[in-house]
């Protein structure tokens, strides 16, 4: 409760920014035009979760894979198929921890920027067995391109 007050009292509230997704890439504008760098597979699994704001429960995670598939493939033009086959059923096998390993990337994407309270409105969280989402307002998230369909 004392540590609550006290970044209350210090820490002046900060605003969300907008989310801008450009050629692949993640901006926050109000936060001086700051991009949020990823690897290709933890950027396609990102995307995959910003498309769902309902949430995806993990064990649901095979009903995604084509739409990850096409995901994938329109952030990273990959050559080997089979490794890119590979990484997909892996992220999407609710009985392995790849999606875990990549939700925590993804976090740490974001807390390495700014402080948790902060970033935990633009990575994915959840309850365990209840959908996981990212809870950023979707009105500040803005696509200026589309993924391959």
């Amino acid at each position: 409760v004392w540590e609550l007050v006290i970044n209350r009292m210090f820490r002046p509230t900060q605003m969300l920014s907008r989310m801008v997704i450009r050629n692949n890439r993640i901006f926050l504008p109000d936060y001086n035009n700051m991009e949020i760098k990823m690897t290709p597979m933890v950027k396609a699994v990102y995307f995959l979760f910003l498309r769902h704001p309902e949430g995806i429960v993990f064990k649901n995670l095979p009903d995604y894979r084509n739409e990850l598939r096409t995901i994938y493939a329109s952030v990273c033009r990959f050559d080997d198929k089979e490794k890119m086959e590979k990484s997909i059923m892996d992220v999407t096998d609710p009985m392995k921890n790849s999606i875990n390993e990549n939700a925590s990337r993804i976090k740490k994407a974001f807390v390495e920027q700014f402080d948790e309270n902060l970033a935990k409105n633009y990575f994915i969280v959840g309850e365990k067995g209840e959908p996981k989402k990212v809870i950023l307002p979707q009105h500040l998230i803005t696509w200026e391109q589309r993924l391959l369909k």
